[in-house]
């Protein structure tokens, strides 16, 4: 399969996966505080991939360790406990809408840090795309939800991925997706993880007998594993042979898959929202044009 298809495919992908972790967010949030969510989310996946980093240790390049710890930091590590903190005060529309800005934010700091172009074409498609999210975000919601606080700190997560996504395309390209994602969650952030989940009394909780439903583990299970373990392979992959900001644009078909959970969920979809929905779509068609400026990647 060639990379032009392969890429589409894994941006499809990355958008179902992701886009469904809003809804697992705030269903993990019934159970633990963002806190233990975000310790979970990252030490889960830890585990999972621990053999693995182990087994392929002598294949990192050291000279890399200082951005893999960038990007590892800015793009799995602090991101989990921002989404936490912001949907026990915001709906998960407004997330999705804030997360959605990541394109964005990756044209200015892969414009400033790395010397990445981009087309004017590529800039029409993420106006498109952007403008469809906010209207497919904000077609049915009251604006009494807009908080300043939590949108903040959404917007901090959002540029902090972006931060991650260049540094690993400048950087940390030529690493395999597998080992990448090994090295980022088991040696990287296995620690920090736990000791966070030390600090928020998770620990404590369970020592206290206090009896949590098999449910909650399941949801924060299955955010780690599929939401975080696998997706960050899968988007390692697409960065690997696609643009920082081709990969980027899954934040804006991943509000289409907040609001179908949202309908399963019993909610109502207005005719503004399904003309958002279509936006986005159509702003993706302007994204297949490349940059003739290359990255700096020494």
């Amino acid at each position: 399969m060639s990379n032009d298809k392969l890429k589409w495919i894994l941006l499809i992908v990355l958008s179902l996966i992701w886009g469904s972790s809003f809804i697992l967010i705030k269903k993990s949030l019934i159970y633990f505080n963002p806190y233990q969510v975000g310790g979970l989310r990252v030490l889960i996946s830890g585990l999972v991939l621990l053999p693995f980093a182990i087994k392929e240790i002598k294949k990192f390049p050291k000279d890399r360790v200082k951005w893999l710890i960038i990007a590892a930091l800015c793009g799995n590590f602090f991101p989990m406990f921002l989404f936490p903190m912001a949907e026990e005060h915001i709906s998960s529309s407004i997330a999705g809408i804030i997360n959605s800005m990541m394109p964005i934010f990756v044209i200015i700091v892969g414009s400033l840090a790395w010397g990445i172009a981009t087309t004017k074409s590529q800039l029409y498609g993420i106006l498109i795309s952007f403008t469809g999210a906010c209207i497919l975000a904000f077609g049915n919601l009251n604006f009494g939800e807009f908080k300043l606080y939590p949108i903040l700190l959404l917007l901090l997560a959002t540029l902090m991925y972006a931060v991650s996504t260049t540094t690993v395309k400048a950087k940390l390209h030529n690493v395999e997706p597998k080992i990448l994602s090994a090295f980022v969650f088991s040696i990287v952030l296995l620690i920090p993880s736990f000791l966070s989940l030390i600090f928020s009394g998770f620990f404590t909780k369970l020592n206290s007998g206090v009896e949590i439903p098999w449910h909650g583990f399941m949801y924060v299970g299955t955010l780690s594993i599929v939401g975080t373990g696998l997706a960050m392979m899968l988007n390692y992959k697409l960065l690997h042979i696609s643009t920082p900001l081709f990969a980027s644009t899954t934040t804006l078909v991943m509000p289409i898959v907040a609001v179908i959970w949202g309908l399963l969920d019993g909610e109502h979809l207005t005719w503004i929202q399904y003309f958002g929905a279509a936006l986005i779509l159509g702003g993706l068609i302007f994204l297949r044009s490349a940059p003739t400026k290359k990255i700096i990647s020494d």
